[in-house]
């Protein structure tokens, strides 16, 4: 089976996908305020901050059983396979349970306080609509499990291409219910309804792709629900330091420099990294292939593939990088119709901090691939404590640029920590990324 062929069409499916989130983030809004009005359209976003922090992970330990899952798959061991997908289904179940306990919880201590009260939503229909829609992002969870089947047999574009109908479906289903004169009960009705159907459908065919025998004599060990717990705990840490370091340094720049620095701050980073979508498309299709044949002890083959996707990252980081240094300054003016002015060293320290992302971020991927998130994560934790520091004493010193050599520095730390390490996992050598193999790669 060509990995080649398997990358290209998980780029397809991921491509869709990224056009599916931008959709779901910016068509639905006209209808939402079409609909509702502004007012009401705020508050209901207001009410949905529990949910959609729930949908931006699983905690991390359906990751971790998936993971173990492919590389168990891939070496030939099936029925520690099929043994790890019933426990980490176990977990799921139990972490669902215990968050969805701990959400009604915290949803009726709001309501009896009255805090729903001075909301333009009547309070019972905020009560029922927000619980719908937890209970609907934590049915997802299990998507991240039953991902790892079809990843497991080099089917990941199958398990993509399910997704962004699920998706799609989302999107339509909104519309139609915002065209029909819907409330929010509605809304998050019909999001719970269609996560209840899709998820079962999604979980059958991948047990039909797979065929493994032995999820019929799947026994849950104590081992197996130890190890998903320690692995799906340093998951948990990438959400953590990511908001640590984005929403915490958006703090600091505020209390140093004011609002519109602010402002100003978000936006020069938010249109730098457009360039990092790309490497997440990159990443994201390379990620099962290369998890598949380090599973398979193909250490050649996965180095290459880990090559060529450090080549491919670097070289369109590179064209991102000029880009934007040369008229990335004019589109951002445009883009804030001249209300806002960076300063242009702040502006270069962001488009700097692109190549050394494009870096780290390439070679991160091994310690996903082999199932090894702790010292990323601790890495990243660390790292973002330093970058705050570092934004804190810069914008005293340099105000607005100071936050640009913050984010300089920060990408320039992770790299120089990860790198080696991505190469010493996977027994590559600085020697290894020289023109030869990179001839060599590019002719294959």
């Amino acid at each position: 089976m060509s990995s080649k062929r398997n990358i290209f069409k998980n780029g397809i499916a991921n491509l869709i996908q990224k056009f599916i989130r931008v959709a779901e983030q910016l068509f639905l809004v006209p209808f939402f305020i079409s609909a509702w009005g502004a007012a009401y359209y705020g508050e209901w976003l207001t009410l949905t901050i529990i949910p959609s922090v729930l949908g931006f992970s699983d905690f991390g330990f359906g990751s971790a059983a998936a993971n173990t899952f492919v590389l168990r798959y891939a070496s030939g061991d099936k029925q520690g396979a099929a043994n790890i997908a019933k426990a980490g289904r176990r977990v799921i179940t139990w972490v669902i349970l215990v968050v969805l306990v701990l959400s009604i919880l915290v949803m009726l201590s709001l309501q009896y306080f009255g805090v729903f009260n001075k909301s333009l939503i009547p309070a019972n229909e905020s009560l029922i609509a927000v619980c719908c829609m937890i209970v609907a992002k934590l049915v997802n969870f299990y998507q991240q499990l039953y991902d790892a089947l079809y990843r497991a047999v080099r089917k990941a574009d199958v398990s993509r291409h399910l997704l962004n109908i699920y998706g799609f479906a989302t999107i339509g289903l909104g519309i139609l219910i915002l065209s029909l004169g819907g409330g929010i009960v509605a809304f998050a009705v019909g999001n719970l309804i269609l996560s209840l159907v899709f998820n079962p459908i999604y979980m059958f065919v991948s047990q039909r792709i797979t065929k493994i025998q032995e999820f019929k004599t799947a026994v849950v060990h104590s081992s197996d629900i130890r190890e998903t717990f320690k692995i799906g705990m340093g998951f948990m840490l990438a959400p953590a330091w990511q908001s640590l370091l984005f929403q915490g340094s958006t703090f600091v720049v505020r209390l140093v420099l004011g609002p519109t620095a602010v402002a100003i701050y978000n936006t020069v980073r938010t249109l730098s990294r457009s360039v990092n979508q790309v490497f997440t498309v990159i990443y994201s299709s390379v990620l099962p292939e290369l998890q598949y044949e380090i599973g398979a002890n193909n250490f050649e083959k996965a180095r290459k593939l880990f090559l060529t996707c450090m080549i491919t990252t670097v070289g369109l980081s590179f064209l991102g990088m000029i880009f934007l240094a040369f008229f990335g300054l004019k589109f951002y003016h445009i883009w804030t119709h001249n209300s806002l002015n960076p300063p242009f060293l702040m502006w270069l320290f962001f488009v700097l901090s692109i190549g050394f992302n494009a870096l780290w971020w390439t070679a991160e991927v091994i310690f996903i691939a082999k199932n090894e998130p702790f010292r990323i994560h601790i890495a990243g934790l660390i790292c973002s404590i330093i970058s705050l520091i570092l934004v804190f004493i810069s914008c005293k010193f340099w105000g607005l640029t100071g936050t640009g050599i913050a984010a300089f520095v920060f990408e320039l730390m992770m790299a120089i920590y990860i790198i080696p390490h991505s190469f010493k996992m996977i027994g590559m050598k600085w020697s290894d990324v020289n023109i030869s193999n990179i001839k060599l790669l590019m002719n294959k």
